[in-house]
């Protein structure tokens, strides 16, 4: 009998809203058993790719690697290599191993995810953008600095395609700061620092969804950012407003 994914996902997700990532995990571990027994290899890869993504945000290495390198191997097991089920699950690995400092050899899986994108998927579906970062995030780590602000820009061009996508173009010129400030030093990337920080405030600023879960995640996300670089009144703005939105104010 096949597992029903959005059951699944929908149990997962009001775990994860309660931060409730044990509980979280052991639906995960529990379902994968029995999708295992039943023979359902979509379930058993849906769930390596959740796994993968949870063990990761908890820091636990060696279990996200395992997941990881599950999933890969289960897709040469489906002889799904080449479509965009597949191109997912190479990035969320590669993602995998540039969080524990192996950029090295996610390099190879964002490339595979990329062809298969670039060549499936429209020019404005955000997938794309989430690609473009997180392999541009994985080139910095490898110093390969004007690899990285292409893959930035093309991820900004995606994102300003698809209305309602500031926040995720905030966290992008965050990024592009990031970059500059590890290519340049702090000192010397400060012009270029500051212009994109204040591009992140304006994009920031005119999301029309400021209500949203997602707005909330953003806000935690680039508050961190605003205050490292001394932006320390915005940091408060938006601290309060992710805990204002997450307490249901």
């Amino acid at each position: 009998m096949a597992i029903d994914p959005k059951r699944l996902l929908d149990k997962l997700d009001n775990f994860l809203r309660q931060n409730d990532y044990e509980s979280a995990k052991d639906h995960l571990l529990y379902w994968l058993n029995e999708a295992k027994g039943a023979g359902d290899d979509r379930a058993i890869l849906l769930i390596n790719n959740e796994l993968m993504g949870l063990t990761r945000k908890l820091g636990q290495k060696d279990e996200a690697i395992f997941y990881a390198e599950s999933a890969l191997n289960q897709i040469v097991k489906m002889g799904i290599e080449n479509n965009v089920g597949a191109a997912t699950t190479y990035l969320n690995s590669a993602t995998v191993f540039k969080a524990f400092g192996k950029a090295e050899e996610g390099i190879p899986l964002f490339q595979k995810a990329r062809e298969i994108y670039e060549k499936n998927l429209k020019s404005d579906d955000d997938r794309l953008a989430g690609l473009y970062n997180n392999m541009a995030l994985a080139l910095v780590d490898l110093k390969r600095y004007d690899e990285a602000k292409a893959l930035y820009e093309r991820a900004l061009l995606v994102l300003k395609r698809v209305k309602g996508k500031e926040p995720e173009q905030a966290i992008t010129y965050l990024n592009l700061a990031s970059c500059a400030e590890s290519e340049l030093g702090l000192e010397n990337a400060q012009e270029i620092i500051e212009e994109n920080l204040e591009k992140a405030m304006e994009c920031l600023e005119q999301s029309e969804d400021k209500v949203s879960g997602n707005y909330a995640f953003v806000c935690e996300k680039c508050a961190t950012v605003f205050g490292y670089y001394g932006y320390f009144y915005y940091e408060n703005i938006l601290k309060e407003r992710y805990k204002r939105i997450y307490e249901g104010n």
